[in-house]
């Protein structure tokens, strides 16, 4: 499931332990440089590349699984 894989990549780049899938990116202390991290690691690992506009416009985990679902559809 995409959600579990981006919840491991924010962990992991953020360097955070306990996320949870509706915490903001930026509230967590995300910026531009990680998300571009971000997105290549789910491009890499989910095999869908997400817009950095999407990324930003959807903060958390769980939007971003949305994001995906929809795409998907």
């Amino acid at each position: 499931m995409h959600k579990d894989i981006i919840k491991n990549i924010w962990s992991e780049e953020l360097n955070i332990q306990n996320i949870a899938y509706d915490d903001d990116f930026f509230l967590l202390g995300g910026h531009s440089l990680i998300m571009t991290k971000i997105q290549v690691r789910i491009k890499k690992e989910c095999e869908i590349l997400i817009p950095m506009e999407e990324l930003f416009r959807n903060s958390s985990i769980n939007s971003i699984s949305k994001y995906i679902r929809q795409q998907e559809a």
